[in-house]
């Protein structure tokens, strides 16, 4: 008796192992969750860029045939051209794999932020989510007046007029202010062109809605910047059924540093990163 149970069981877990590998046999819907946290910059450690996502993005819609994609986001925003890089490489695999891209708002989809989130075709936030800033923005600091009290004389030869350019170390430019606006003008419209081709009649018409304003989860989905509040679990649910399986990508960063000067750099950009979620109130 004992060896027909025994065998009756081996026959069970065979079968059960080897149920995926039935072509008949309903498998659960499977959504690729993509996590797109931190500051968006070419290079650092944690950094959002398309070198450093590529993989993880091009795993995410080519393994195991998913129904969706799921992009998780909580960025105060960085680098316009990362920003830009990764949205289209989002855009292009989903049209190419026919893959609907679903978009959740942590605390914050700002600036690139949210040029992240509007790759998706809808997006959820919470009741507290910071959304927009739809803006470009430069920041530095004018040292001139400093090197000038502890008698320092700045010396800057150049072929060329343009190559010395907001030179921190002197006066500011108005000609050098003109030009930096000229190219922020440039970015800020294609940043508007993006959001308006993937939001389309969505987009609402309020005041400040492309001149770097932000908005709060309700507020948000009223100017349509976002489609609702929601979160990933209880939303991927309510769409494609409780069974769903939730299969996330997400950057991998190195438990240790090899190097003191590593560390060093993993604290400095720690600050900076803290920095910028700062100035959201966060």
């Amino acid at each position: 008796m004992a060896v027909v149970l025994l065998l009756r069981g081996a026959r069970v877990f065979t079968s059960l192992a080897m149920r995926h590998l039935i072509p008949f046999v309903k498998k659960p819907p499977r959504v690729a969750v993509i996590r797109l946290q931190g500051v968006i910059a070419a290079s650092g450690p944690g950094r959002l860029n398309d070198q450093g996502l590529a993989p993880l993005i091009e795993k995410a819609f080519s393994r195991g045939k998913p129904v969706a994609v799921a992009l998780v986001v909580n960025s105060p925003g960085g680098s316009p051209v990362q920003s830009s890089l990764i949205a289209a490489r989002i855009r292009r695999l989903a049209d190419e794999k026919g893959v609907e891209v679903l978009g959740f708002v942590e605390d914050v989809a700002a600036s690139g932020g949210y040029w992240l989130a509007a790759a998706a075709d809808r997006i959820w936030a919470d009741e507290s989510s910071i959304v927009g800033s739809i803006g470009v923005i430069s920041a530095g600091f004018g040292l001139d007046g400093f090197i000038g009290r502890h008698g320092v004389e700045r010396r800057v030869h150049t072929s060329g007029r343009s190559k010395s350019f907001l030179d921190p170390f002197r006066p500011e430019d108005p000609e050098d202010v003109a030009r930096l606006k000229s190219w922020q003008g440039q970015i800020h419209e294609s940043f508007i062109a993006h959001v308006k081709r993937r939001r389309g009649g969505r987009l609402g018409t309020a005041e400040g809605l492309f001149e770097g304003e932000i908005w709060v989860g309700h507020s948000a989905a009223e100017v349509g910047l976002i489609d609702g509040i929601g979160h990933l679990v209880p939303t991927l649910k309510e769409r494609y059924g409780d069974k769903v399986r939730l299969v996330p990508y997400r950057q991998k960063r190195p438990l240790f540093g090899r190097f003191a000067a590593r560390a060093a750099g993993d604290a400095l950009g720690a600050v900076e990163d803290r920095a910028a979620f700062a100035r959201f109130g966060l």
